[in-house]
């Protein structure tokens, strides 16, 4: 268990570095490669929940797909690949505010929604059931049956996004 909280704090601290460096930097390709990092993170937090499944979804499709399609996309714009500093104005302050403010905000709707209210024990349980429950399978089921109309919709997306980024740079 200790070993646990420890990579949990490694990469919760890898995470929000990452997160506040892809807002702060001003060169576009850095934010993206700090996304990568993000996103990676993310799926690693996955697997430190047993949710395997779901971390192989976060790192072939934010990861893989994602990022790839955000560079494809700063690639045919043509943006300065350096640092820009007609990227920055003078709204840090304003942001900064409204920051602390949502995060006070959220943090007062959870407390008020959950209070004290403790997470269920697990102890007599077997593992076959919290399979069963929450495994892979049950997820498989629930893309390809309750959610297989929006999991379609996003895939027929992904895949005209792709289309229309050729296009784009096949236009010579």
């Amino acid at each position: 268990m200790v070993a646990q909280n420890i990579a949990f704090g490694v990469l919760a601290a890898a995470t929000s570095l990452a997160a506040i460096r892809v807002v702060t930097t001003r060169n576009v390709v850095h934010a993206a490669l700090y996304l990568v990092v993000v996103l990676a993170s993310v799926g690693a937090l996955y697997i430190l929940l047993t949710a395997e499944f779901v971390a192989a979804v976060q790192i072939l499709v934010y990861v893989g797909a994602i990022v790839v399609l955000l560079l494809f996309g700063v690639m045919l714009t043509k943006a300065t690949l350096g640092e820009d500093d007609q990227l920055d104005n003078d709204q840090r302050w304003l942001g900064a505010v409204i920051a602390l403010f949502l995060l006070g905000t959220l943090s007062f709707v959870l407390v008020d929604a959950f209070g004290d209210d403790k997470l269920p024990s697990l102890e007599g349980v077997s593992r076959a059931t919290l399979e069963a429950q929450r495994g892979s399978g049950a997820v498989g089921d629930a893309i390809f049956s309750t959610f297989l109309v929006p999991f379609e919709v996003v895939s027929v997306l992904l895949l005209a996004a792709l289309v229309g980024a050729i296009v784009l740079a096949r236009r010579d």
